[in-house]
């Protein structure tokens, strides 16, 4: 379990299922984000399956509304009736029923009983996709930060952009939830001196897509790992943004800004501008 980080004032969010909470954390982070001017704390509770735990949690989520003097809210995926009615019964909150909202409708609709099993949003359906999965993990963690340029033509896209512009985070997101093998490339000062891509790109140009940042976040990111350094200077970063942009541009890469975009953004504007989706499908 996280701890409770503290915000004042703001609102603590918390996500408690019987599984592992990932699809209530998916579906609540983006409720969450058409408030954007709410300012609030999100924790996820995994694995509270049992009564027990139904009622631990609860307290500890109480314990917390005390403290803080602000009603949780609360998004749930329960799908074993008793540890759903211990917690309810116990915590103060506003509860947010994930599962009931919708699986209740959709049962009157089909005309049949869900599962009503833990994980089912997590099981293997599809040996071959899952396989596919896999290997594009292994592929896109193989050619991370231009690691090696072996098998660099299997790509299913090449992300360039200068370091910490969140190229590492979006090949890995592309492979896991997709399938799509991805190479990243860092664009350095030695390719803006030299005006044009590394040798080993050119060949496979269809295949860039850049991510660029602004200035200001770079440096804030770059400090984080060297602190007071050049490499994370304001000027730095605004040169090496700015040599990255126009390098793009010549070579006509598509690109986009990742500043203010999450990775799913990022991910979903990659597909559709090379037509991943198409190729995956098929």
């Amino acid at each position: 379990m996280t701890d409770t980080q503290k915000c004042a004032p703001c609102r603590q969010i918390f996500i408690v299922s019987d599984g592992t909470a990932i699809t209530a954390e998916t579906l609540a982070h983006s409720i969450m984000t058409q408030f954007p001017d709410l300012d609030y704390h999100q924790t996820r509770i995994p694995f509270v399956n049992t009564v027990e735990k139904a009622l631990e949690t609860a307290q500890r989520i109480n314990q917390v509304e005390k403290e803080e003097g602000l009603r949780p809210i609360i998004f749930t995926t329960f799908v074993d009736p008793d540890i759903m009615r211990t917690f309810n019964e116990h915590v103060s909150g506003h509860i947010i029923d994930l599962f009931r909202k919708f699986v209740g409708p959709l049962e009157t609709e089909l005309g049949m009983k869900s599962a009503h099993s833990i994980g089912q949003s997590h099981r293997i359906r599809d040996d071959a996709k899952y396989n596919r999965r896999i290997a594009a993990i292994d592929y896109t963690l193989q050619h991370d930060d231009g690691q090696t340029n072996r098998g660099l033509d299997e790509a299913d896209v090449i992300l360039v952009g200068v370091s910490r512009s969140g190229k590492t985070p979006t090949s890995l997101y592309l492979a896991m939830q997709f399938g799509i093998k991805v190479a990243n490339y860092p664009l350095i000062p030695e390719d803006f001196d030299r005006g044009s891509l590394p040798d080993a790109l050119i060949p496979l140009r269809e295949k860039l897509f850049g991510l660029s940042i602004k200035p200001e976040r770079l440096s804030e990111i770059r400090n984080e790992r060297r602190p007071n350094s050049r490499y994370a200077s304001i000027e730095n970063c605004r040169q090496e943004i700015a040599d990255a942009e126009g390098l793009m541009a010549r070579e006509g890469i598509r690109w986009l800004n990742s500043t203010t975009k999450s990775i799913e953004e990022i991910s979903a504007t990659i597909m559709a501008d090379l037509g991943l989706d198409k190729r995956r499908n098929s």
